[in-house]
């Protein structure tokens, strides 16, 4: 299949997309001791145990939200369609901390794949991040594509957007008034569509962490 076959979007003829595609339960104890009234002894030692391991957990979260990463976009999921297009998009982008004021130093990866029907015939890609903007939910990113089994777009540099709504996501891409990538290698770095996309509901999720932009002070 020499390009991807999208579906225009009849309000405006934009183009349809590609992609490829723990819950963790918490468990209390509770220790039945009436904390509301000093005790004694082993009681007593208890307690201040307990509450040198809380210190502990505080100071190693303080530390941790100290370093973690600037910002990132993360996960995978499957766009909704009415027909029997199977498009699935999956992102690992991430900005170190160590470079907060400069988007452009991202890493990571992007895969998208379109098939006519889920294990058919269609189009893939998959790159490297170039660059990557989060404000609360919504992030912005654009990336090179290094492989595909389309020739003409290689290299080129293609960009997304995604709102994290906790699996109702969101999902744009910087093809969508123009029904698929057109091998530019000029689209500026960060840049997309709004996220007009819908994700399936339950074929995955993207994750969002908030970017802290340096805002300049007065001197």
């Amino acid at each position: 299949m020499s390009r991807f076959a999208f579906t225009p979007v009849r309000a405006v003829a934009v183009g349809t997309a590609l992609l490829i595609t723990a819950a963790a339960a918490g468990v209390a104890a509770a220790s039945g001791e009436d904390v509301t009234r000093p005790g004694s002894g082993h009681h007593a030692e208890e307690r201040t145990g307990r509450q040198q391991t809380q210190h502990r957990t505080e100071h190693r979260t303080e530390h941790r939200n100290e370093h973690r990463e600037a910002a990132a976009l993360t996960g995978s999921a499957k766009l909704f369609r009415k027909t029997t297009e199977d498009v699935t998009f999956t992102f690992d982008a991430h900005l170190a901390a160590r470079h907060n004021a400069d988007p452009a130093k991202a890493t990571g990866t992007f895969s998208f794949v379109h098939l006519d029907k889920p294990g058919g015939k269609g189009g893939w890609a998959k790159g490297r991040i170039d660059c990557l903007l989060t404000g609360g939910k919504v992030a912005s990113a654009t990336g090179v594509i290094t492989k595909t089994n389309i020739k003409e777009i290689r290299g080129s540099r293609v960009g997304f957007s995604v709102h994290d709504q906790g699996g109702n996501d969101r999902l744009g891409y910087s093809w969508g008034a123009t029904g698929g990538p057109d091998g530019t290698k000029k689209l500026t770095k960060c840049n997309s569509a709004a996220p007009f996309e819908k994700v399936r509901k339950g074929t995955g999720d993207f994750r969002v962490t908030p970017w802290n932009p340096p805002y300049p002070e007065a001197s």
